[in-house]
């Protein structure tokens, strides 16, 4: 978990809205096996032990997540162990909820969406050690998962929930534009690109394998979502200190990107971040 802590910039909370949080929640605790940390009105905080992870919304008049808009691809929880992701491919096989998976060779991820289709991964990462780089990008792909042998590594151990040591490990969002995109997040937040696939660009800090994925998958120019959608709200990108901040702040002012007094901006396809700092 080096790569999500200083020095380093990564992804913190993840805010997204659904359409019935009493349906969301039951999902997120008994699917994913998230703690209910905080709930008020039509909003809960989500997490493993006491860490907030994911914040649910029910918005006003909601309505299903949009296609061919910008916004949530996915967001992906980081498990500190194989033998942890082995636990939870069984306790989702027993489930019988529909999944689909990928070794991208940096990891092993299983991937599900949630009742308003918003993607989730979840993941173990290989040791950074085994990685392959090509100067200053990392190799990655999406091959056949190993399923026999991630169960095997997690024996007869039972899921017991998220454990304790769950991250949020990164972001993947539908953008409108990647030229543009990319001078927001790299000019401006100061991530670095680390690799390429078709429509796709990976970003990260400090030699991750990537703290955000960006893609136009849902079409050059998608526009925003309503605010009353189903899908992403808001994520956190969390500084290692309030200089580097105060540093991004003024690079993405310069870009042509206000920052608002609570530390919120819009990225050029109009999804939301907040510029949170570690503590």
């Amino acid at each position: 978990m080096k790569f999500h802590r200083p020095p380093n910039t990564f992804i913190g909370n993840v805010h997204i809205k659904v359409q019935d949080l009493g349906r969301s929640l039951e999902f997120y605790k008994r699917i994913i096996g998230f703690d209910v940390l905080e709930q008020s009105g039509m909003k809960a905080v989500l997490g493993s032990g006491k860490k907030p992870i994911l914040t649910l919304e029910q918005p006003e008049n909601a309505v299903p997540k949009q296609p061919r808009t910008a916004g949530l691809y996915h967001f992906a929880l980081l498990l500190p162990s194989r033998f942890e992701l082995g636990k939870f491919l069984r306790h989702i096989l027993e489930l019988g909820y529909p999944i689909g998976a990928a070794d991208h060779l940096v990891s092993e991820a299983i991937y599900l969406d949630d009742p308003d289709g918003n993607g989730i991964e979840i993941y173990t990462d290989r040791p950074s050690s085994v990685w392959k780089w090509a100067g200053n990008e990392v190799e990655m792909a999406t091959n056949q998962i190993d399923a026999q042998g991630i169960l095997a590594e997690a024996g007869q151990s039972k899921w017991e929930g998220m454990p304790a040591e769950t991250i949020m490990g990164h972001i993947h969002l539908h953008v409108s534009d990647l030229t543009e995109t990319r001078k927001f997040y790299g000019e401006g937040l100061g991530f670095d690109l680390v690799s390429r696939y078709p429509q796709a660009l990976f970003m990260s800090t400090g030699g991750y394998h990537h703290h955000l994925g960006l893609n136009t998958w849902n079409g050059v120019g998608a526009p925003p979502a309503a605010a009353n959608s189903a899908g992403l709200k808001q994520f956190s990108i969390m500084f290692p200190g309030e200089e580097k901040r105060n540093k991004a702040v003024g690079k993405l002012e310069n870009l042509g990107f206000p920052v608002s007094e609570n530390w919120t901006v819009k990225d050029p396809s109009g999804n939301e971040i907040h510029l949170g700092v570690h503590e």
